[in-house]
């Protein structure tokens, strides 16, 4: 019987090796200093021990010869092990002992390096760590080194390996014994405590498990949400900045945490969002930019798209610094939570890069020190340099046979032992390159997320696009599963709502669904992700309230975010007391969330753009954890009958509209375009009429001028009259009424930069 640190796994051609009886280890002599033991497995009847500090960079050690202690001699401080076997990767226990599997097609040397919790017990003073030196002959299977070790806890064990190898450089590897390695699958890693310690900026992480705790109690009565794609709105949100200001009120040791999450649920509610998709949680270190001198080192990694293990959620966004292994229960209630109310939880998954970064400033910890040519692209042409498709110094090696199956373990883990909804796959294009870099027509990662079993429930969306210039947005490789972030949607929405010309009959197409784009096979509007605003670039406010980024900030001299980011400040730019342009942001932004919501597709929207968050301009804001990103609570309250009212309004209405939510692209007799005038370039008024089979009409009216459009609205349906639900013209509450205003007229003056939505009944 075999349980595994991550859920039961069976395997038909498991075999266990015949036990043998493996040196003990026994101190000898006392030391001054820190010490980690490494053992050498001899054929003979000799161990050596090699004691080295844990302490960076010491480089002192003492090698001691000493006699093989057999399992037989309970009285001295030892520790056996059995060959081991080579499945499942990662931690499991297994009858015997717990057992320990990692894969290194080119390693020569393994050793598997653990910190006891009850060292005394083992002989053992604090601060060292045992390390146990796989024997190739004995402990290899295939490409897999394994051990089994007797006599571990079941819990509070940390542990990594030292591997070396070859050292050609120009072949591709990048072996280096001295580093303490992270287990790839290690279902827990263990680093600082506390998100953002300064003081603990060189904090090393390694990987731990838990065989101790009970499984998790998900509650008779839990279910799935199971929301249908055609019903989805989706929040993108970032775990620690939703409450970790202060203005959230809620008590210090859960601000920015999982269970912060949980406190502002009815928040969500409210707002009538039914999906979050949640920055990366997948364990990060925040505080990698502050490791060497370089502009940057002022800066916290708050976004996480540098990902250290893809197994493991994010320690430090558990409650009162309290480690991995609750946050991996916290966040388990945070899912539930989130799922009791009926919201469904989508993961940011970078599968593209990790955090190792690039050669010339290499942060290795754990992929790049155990394999670096298999996980990475490299361009063997150019003496094994990597290849750079993420724009992150590294690019993950994901069509490669094993690298694929760590991605596909690791979406599983996700969905069987975290109950997660769905993933967004950031810079998916990387995802559908070949070994050398080459894209893929048919990339056998993708079709093997779209076809399995466990992942069939699941939403999975792409960003269809990397930094290499893979730009797939509408044609990415789907097997009519995949959603895309609609890319197009958002810059063109951008350009005809801001005023630009020429931009009329692309918003038609793009409100009503991108059918250019995604009426293909058996794909549906709903596989449209349509956003105006993400984490990346500017906020809704931002968006417009600035031409230019202002990212001095960052330390890199304006040098990085974008240039082009399609905005308008309305008239100044940044702040201003000028009442008449703050009025036109007003509308704009209404325009904005008016025209996100009643498209056809999935809409998304920014944690924040709900009260009108201002990163002021600052376009790339990862770096900061302080209020720049973290959601303002005081201001929430202070536009709660306004802006926050209307954002809540038209989403409620259009989950209580079908015509908003269909699962099939319009025909000629689904839409009517009150427009005879489409090759005029200089138009920037567009008016539409949605119909639905059980005769629910909505006119609707987006004009971009700056100058009223009168317009002749169409007669309404038999035994009908037109209601005025929408005029972001009007001030708060007449810009939006739910029941509707009637005494609609033959004609209607549409204001500047304005939109309105009437509605038959």
């Amino acid at each position: 019987m075999l349980r595994s640190a991550n859920f039961l796994q069976t395997n038909p051609s498991l075999h266990r090796s015949p036990p043998f009886s493996a040196p003990g280890l026994k101190i000898k002599q006392a030391s001054s200093f820190p010490f980690q033991l490494h053992w050498f497995s001899k054929s003979g009847d000799r161990l050596k021990c090699r004691m080295m500090s844990n302490a960076p960079r010491l480089q002192q050690e003492t090698v001691i010869q000493m006699g093989a202690l057999q399992d037989s001699e309970t009285n001295s401080p030892s520790l056996r092990t059995l060959p081991g076997q080579h499945f499942p990767l990662g931690v499991s226990e297994v009858d015997n002992g717990i057992n320990f599997a990692i894969f290194s097609q080119h390693a020569t040397a393994v050793t598997l390096c653990l910190s006891l919790p009850q060292r005394e017990a083992h002989g053992i003073e604090d601060g060292e760590m045992v390390e146990l030196a796989l024997d190739p002959h004995q402990n290899r299977t295939g490409d897999v080194w394994h051990i089994c070790v007797k006599d571990l806890p079941k819990s509070n064990v940390h542990y990594g390996y030292r591997i070396d190898g070859p050292q050609d450089w120009h072949q591709g590897h990048r072996f280096d014994s001295s580093i303490v390695l992270v287990d790839p699958y290690a279902k827990l890693v263990d680093g600082r405590k506390y998100f953002g310690d300064v003081n603990e900026k060189f904090s090393k992480f390694l990987g731990t498990y838990d065989f101790d705790s009970s499984p998790f109690d998900w509650g008779d009565n839990y279910k799935f949400p199971d929301i249908p794609e055609k019903d989805l709105v989706v929040y993108e949100m970032n775990v620690r900045a939703f409450t970790a200001d202060e203005s959230s009120g809620l008590d210090p040791d859960i601000r920015g945490s999982y269970l912060g999450v949980i406190e502002k649920i009815p928040h969500l509610q409210e707002l009538g969002v039914n999906a979050v998709e949640l920055l990366p949680v997948f364990e990060f270190d925040e505080l990698e930019l502050q490791r060497r001198p370089n502009p940057r080192d002022h800066m916290i990694n708050t976004w996480g798209y540098s990902t250290l293990n893809f197994f493991a959620p994010m320690s430090r966004y558990a409650s009162s610094g309290g480690g991995p292994l609750k946050a991996s229960q916290e966040f388990k209630q945070m899912v539930k939570a989130l799922h009791d109310a009926g919201i469904e939880v989508i993961l940011d998954v970078v599968y593209n890069h990790t955090n190792e970064a690039d050669d010339a400033n290499s942060y290795t910890t754990s992929f790049r020190g155990i394999d670096n040519k298999v996980y990475y692209m490299l361009d063997e042409k150019n003496n094994g340099q990597l290849l750079n498709f993420s724009g992150c110094g590294n690019t993950l090696n994901c069509n490669q046979p094993v690298v694929m199956e760590l991605i596909l373990d690791s979406l599983r883990h996700w969905v069987l032992e975290y109950h997660v909804d769905g993933f967004r796959f950031d810079l998916a294009s990387v995802l559908c390159r070949g070994t050398d870099g080459t894209p893929l027509s048919a990339p056998p990662l993708i079709k093997a997320i779209a076809k399995d079993t466990v992942l069939s429930r699941c939403k999975i969306i792409a960003e269809p696009w990397d930094c290499g210039g893979l730009y797939l947005v509408g044609s990415f490789p789907n097997w009519d599963r995949w959603a895309e972030w609609n890319g197009k949607y958002r810059d063109d929405m951008r350009r005809f709502i801001k005023g630009d010309c020429g931009m009329k009959g692309s918003f038609a197409t793009r409100v009503s669904g991108s059918a250019d784009l995604y009426k293909v096979n058996k794909r549906k509007p709903y596989h449209s992700i349509n956003f105006v605003i993400a984490h990346d670039g500017f906020t809704l406010y931002d968006l417009v309230s600035y031409n230019f980024k202002h990212n001095d900030a960052n330390g890199e001299g304006g040098n990085d975010g974008s240039n082009d980011n399609l905005s308008w400040n309305c008239g100044y730019e940044g702040e201003t007391d000028d009442n008449s342009i703050k009025a036109l942001r007003s509308r704009q932004m209404k325009n904005f969330h008016l025209a996100l919501i009643i498209s056809l597709g999935t809409p998304m929207m920014l944690m924040g753009d709900e009260y009108a968050h201002t990163r002021y301009g600052n376009n790339n804001s990862y770096g900061h954890d302080a209020a720049l990103n973290h959601f303002q609570w005081g201001l929430l309250e202070a536009r709660r009958n306004n802006h926050f009212r209307f954002f809540k309004e038209v989403i409620r209405f259009r989950h209580t509209r079908r015509v908003f939510r269909r699962d099939t692209f319009f025909n000629k007799n689904d839409v009517t375009w009150h427009e005879d005038n489409w090759d005029n370039y200089e138009s920037k008024f567009l008016a539409f009429t949605f119909h639905d089979s059980e005769g629910e009409d909505i006119y609707m009216a987006f004009n971009a001028h700056d100058y009223f459009i009168k317009v002749t609205i169409p007669p309404p349906p038999s035994n009908k009259r037109w209601f005025r639900v929408v005029d972001t013209n009007l001030e708060s509450p007449d810009d939006f009424v739910m029941e509707g205003v009637p005494g609609i007229g033959s004609t209607y003056n549409v204001a500047p930069y304005s939109s309105i939505l009437l509605e038959a009944k």
